[in-house]
């Protein structure tokens, strides 16, 4: 017998597709998750309506992190975490960022809690959060040369 195809649309999607079709290059259910892209100048337009619209109430920024492609184009993935306690949904929202002057709009404003996190991105892939309150190195030293985190910094770090 043939698998079920899923062909429903995700309540979340929907939601978004009706505030601005627009605004989302791209969705994705992988395993029962919704991962959501977004162009990187439409974020803080995204990131506040997901926030702030009631059928929605994303109030909980879990984890911010990057990825990085190295060597296409563009080369990272900024990928935030969230959840709606209210109406228990969870989301995987996606941004990219070419790897020539890597920078994203802070959502800090938005959810407080990404100052911590924006500013780990910052330190292990180098990726500028414009508006950022405060983007200084995190967890290595602030001299240190280089961000680890990317694929072309050497595996022995640098000598």
């Amino acid at each position: 017998m043939a698998e079920a195809v899923e062909t429903q649309v995700h309540p979340v999607a929907a939601r978004l597709a009706a505030w601005d079709a627009g605004a989302v290059s791209g969705t994705e259910i992988f395993r029962g998750e919704l991962t959501v892209t977004v162009a990187r100048e439409q974020l803080p337009r995204v990131a506040g309506f997901l926030r702030h619209d009631p059928e929605l109430e994303f109030d909980f920024l879990s984890d911010l992190t990057a990825t990085d492609h190295f060597p296409e184009e563009p080369r990272y993935a900024v990928v935030y975490h969230m959840v709606s306690m209210r109406h228990r949904h969870t989301l995987r929202l996606r941004t990219w960022t070419p790897g020539m002057n890597p920078t994203v709009a802070s959502v800090t404003s938005i959810w407080p809690t990404a100052n911590w996190h924006e500013r780990e991105v910052f330190d292990l892939f180098g990726i500028r959060f414009e508006g950022h309150p405060d983007l200084t190195r995190i967890l290595l030293p602030q001299d240190w040369e280089g961000h680890p985190l990317r694929k072309d910094y050497p595996t022995e770090g640098h000598r």
